[in-house]
């Protein structure tokens, strides 16, 4: 049986998110049971299989992409000029109603954005490479182009389930991409560990809510999921290697 977990935020009654657990699908070990992904190593039929059992829970069919750990956010007039292409990009808006967005993850960060009056959703896949490079403020540029009459104040946050800062070992790469990146890194976002010299705990979590605060965005919610240490209802890539995908959703009703 499906198990979703639903974001606990103000966002207005026409918007609708849910990120999966592995719970609920076909799939074997190691991807057992609802992996999402196609690009794994899990079988295709399997996968199909996965999906239209998600499609019977939601209005239409997520606008899934290829994720490749950058910047690029797929808009409404993007998708228009590449009509039956594979969407290449890390973050998705709209504002059509029940066009269902979709991020995979396997430990990196999905953040779901919804405008509070229910006008315009976005959904960001944030590993370390797409925080440091600016992912998030892509995202918020491109849903605050879709209306003129938002600021970033007036978005709402939801960060889901994503390797947590006990777990995350780094090395000084990850550091300096960050304080390379011009966002004053925060108190929380990186652990210095003891008698490790370049090695660090990092804090997705955190890193993410400094960036989006720095933004103007102050309603965040969620940041309290790891999915290296919860077995059961989360796939990690960190933790088992071999593994399937997770897949954070979010539409807006009609």
């Amino acid at each position: 049986m499906m198990r979703f977990i639903k974001p606990h935020w103000q966002a207005s009654p026409m918007v609708h998110a849910i990120a999966t657990t592995r719970m609920g699908g076909c799939s074997q070990s190691p991807y057992d049971s609802l992996n999402l992904g196609d690009h794994v190593g899990d079988s295709l039929e399997n996968v199909i299989e996965n999906r239209r059992l998600l499609r019977m829970q939601i209005p239409s069919d997520p606008l899934w992409m290829k994720q490749v750990h950058g910047v690029a956010v797929s808009t409404p007039s993007s998708r228009s000029q590449g009509l039956n292409q594979l969407i290449e990009a890390d973050a998705i808006v709209t504002k059509t109603p029940n066009e269902v967005l979709a991020i995979l993850t396997a430990d990196c960060l999905p953040v779901l954005f919804a405008a509070k009056d229910g006008s315009i959703v976005g959904a960001a896949h944030a590993g370390w490479r797409g925080l440091s490079a600016g992912v998030i403020e892509r995202t918020i540029k491109e849903m605050l182009l879709l209306s003129n009459h938002l600021v970033a104040s007036d978005l709402l946050v939801w960060l889901g389930p994503a390797i947590g800062p006990d777990a995350f070992e780094v090395g000084q790469d990850v550091y300096q991409a960050f304080t390379d990146s011009g966002i004053p890194i925060g108190t929380k976002d990186f652990v210095a560990i003891d008698r490790t010299p370049g090695k660090y705990m990092a804090n997705l979590y955190s890193l993410a809510i400094t960036r989006l605060r720095a933004a103007g965005i102050s309603q965040i919610s969620g940041g309290d999921l790891c999915t290296y240490h919860d077995k059961q209802d989360f796939f990690s890539y960190r933790r088992d290697g071999a593994s399937g995908r997770s897949a954070s959703l979010i539409w807006i009703s009609k």
